[in-house]
Formats: C-alpha cells, structure tokens, sequence
C-alpha cells in the first residue's frame, strides 16, 4: 500500500516550459488532502523550489540537492551535509585552472552565491528558479566555514561532458554529474536522491515498501530503485524506463495525475 509519495521537479512535475498543469496540481493536492504526504526531489537549492508549491497552495516537506538537505513541510532541517572544505578549495582550483569558461554556482543551504549576477547564464537560471543569487567570492565562504551543498557548474554542452569525465575522475569523493547537457552537479559522492527519501522514511515511520516515487532521468535512478513503486515518466530516456515498475505518460501530458489516478490513489 503506497502510503508516501516522492517526485522529481524538472520533466517530472514540471512541463518543459517550468508549468504545474492544473491536473498535476489536482493530484497533489488529492494526496495531500488523503493525507499521503507528496514529497518533492530535487537537485535545485530549497528557494527554487517555494516558488513552485506556494502557485499551488501546498506546504510540502522537501529533499534538495538530490538529497543533501532534507527539510520537514515547516522548513525544519532533518539532515544536511556539505562538501568538505578540503575537497571544495581543491575543486575550485581545478575548475579554474580546466574549465575557466564555466560558470560557477556555490550552493550554500538557502544561498546561492555566484562571482557576477550579471552573467546570462545566472540571469537565466533566476528566471527559470525565481531563486536570487548573491554576489561573493568563493574564498570568503570558505574562510568563514560557509560550506557547499552542491557547486553547479554551466558551460557548453561538449565542455560539459569534458568536465564530468575529467572532474570524476580527479575527486572520486565527489559526485560530479550533468543534470542536463550545459548543467554540472557537483556533491559529496555519500549523496543521492535515494540516501535522502530514506532520512524522509524515518521521519514519517514509513518502510521503503510504502513508498512510490516519479522520476524521469538518470539522476532519479537511485530513488527509482529503491522505492516500492517506482514510476518513469513518457519523456524518460529508455534505460531509465527499465528501470522502473511502470510507465505513464510524459510531464506534458500529466503523467503523474494518470499513474495516481488509474490507481485510485487520488479521487
């Protein structure tokens, strides 16, 4: 019996163009009116993901970082874990040294802090988010012990994937993977999304059995494999469909309403 549910935002929750559609919507709140608590997963900082359940009038418990800060619906911090110092002043200096045309974001617990506001591509990601970035320099938050949740890294597409390969290999204890072709993740390698809904499980007293979770690309295979019920949206890569119990439609076309309603978990 599903009794707790866990989703993705971006090709999950969200169309392609940043959107609950109203049936998505719908489903949340069914569950939540059922009391099955809808937990949302993601890699985005906890300020780009508010924006997204205030539209919808919920209060939501949240996993962010792909699970390295897991928050109650009130905001509370069940868990959280940075990156090392060692391993981030180390990290940098590499970035700068291989890769000085990325662009790069330091995620801090509700902070985002970048080296120019200005830079289209964090001009974009604002957009996109409705997070604010902040303006200071990396070496000052490590000098007062301000830590990193994640580092996101934006560079073109074939730089990109340079990147994952080479920073991978020089810090094994690091995830570092592509969350989209321009986009770079950056995390303690104990972090994934799985690591996360379990910390959630233990709040609620559930069992990973009554856990089902949506989920649409390689990032969500750990939390797809490890609920009871896991679900791919239409829009996911084939791998990541195997990977799953089952499959409904995509994110355009109100997948998680379909999968929750042909199971009669939402009215």
């Amino acid at each position: 019996m599903v009794r707790i549910v866990f989703s993705d935002i971006d090709g999950t929750l969200l169309t392609d163009d940043k959107r609950v559609t109203a049936k998505t919507e719908q489903a949340v709140k069914g569950l939540v009116q059922r009391d099955i608590p809808f937990v949302l997963v993601s890699a985005r900082m906890p300020e780009a993901i508010y924006p997204i359940t205030d539209k919808m009038g919920v209060k939501i418990p949240l996993i962010s970082y792909s699970g390295a800060l897991v928050l109650t619906e009130e905001g509370q911090e069940l868990y959280s874990l940075t990156m090392k110092a060692e391993h981030t002043a180390a990290f940098l200096e590499a970035v700068e040294a291989h890769f000085p045309q990325a662009t790069v974001n330091y995620y801090a617990g509700h902070h985002w802090y970048v080296r120019d506001a200005y830079d289209p591509r964090v001009v974009l990601e604002m957009k996109i988010t409705e997070a604010v970035a902040e303006e200071r320099p990396f070496a000052d938050c490590l000098q007062a012990g301000v830590l990193p949740h994640k580092i996101l890294l934006m560079m073109e597409p074939a730089d990109c994937e340079r990147a994952e390969r080479e920073l991978q290999a020089l810090f094994p204890a690091l995830n570092v993977v592509r969350s989209a072709p321009h986009l770079l993740e950056i995390m303690d390698a104990s972090v994934n999304k799985a690591s996360g809904i379990e910390v959630m499980l233990r709040h609620f007293g559930l069992e990973a059995d009554e856990s089902l979770s949506f989920g649409d690309n390689y990032n969500d295979l750990e939390m797809l494999r490890y609920t009871g019920t896991s679900v791919a949206m239409g829009n996911a890569p084939q791998p990541v469909k195997e990977a799953a119990g089952a499959v409904t439609s995509s994110n355009e076309e109100d997948g998680i309403y379909v999968y929750l309603s042909a199971h009669h978990l939402i009215a």
